[in-house]
């Protein structure tokens, strides 16, 4: 079955898919306003949802996870904490520890996201040690 693309609109004519809808809906619930996300980062969130579904409708209780990874990246811990309290945040942080030991998981694929496209906190970085092949070329 081939996979259906998400749609971010054209001009007001065409609205936006379902699931972008959804996942701007689930930002909005961690307090990270979706206009802060790039539309990449949030096409690329929504592929993601779809592939680990194995489904053109992934189930509306997968896009709050995601956005908290998403959100506690670009906000960082003490931004995050601030609006979604300790025990969320901590959560998430045991997500993105178990993700950076598992390597290649669905949490692991977010945060690495949110490094290639340069929208990751700096103290998020240096909170779990995170590098890219990319920090090379940088220079």
């Amino acid at each position: 079955m081939a996979r259906r693309n998400s749609s971010i609109g054209f001009m007001g004519i065409f609205g936006r898919s379902g699931d972008l809808r959804q996942l701007d809906q689930a930002l909005r619930s961690v307090d990270l306003h979706p206009k802060m996300v790039p539309e990449a980062v949030k096409l690329t969130v929504c592929a993601l949802l779809k592939d680990q579904a194995q489904s053109n409708h992934p189930p509306p209780e997968v896009y709050r996870p995601a956005a908290e990874i998403v959100a506690y990246c670009m906000i960082g811990a003490e931004g995050f904490a601030g609006v979604n309290g300790e025990e969320l945040t901590l959560a998430v942080e045991r997500r993105i520890e178990a993700a950076l030991v598992a390597g290649d998981s669905f949490d692991a694929q977010l945060v690495l996201l949110t490094l290639h496209a340069r929208v990751i906190q700096p103290s998020v970085v240096e909170r779990f040690g995170l590098e890219s092949a990319d920090d090379d070329r940088r220079a």
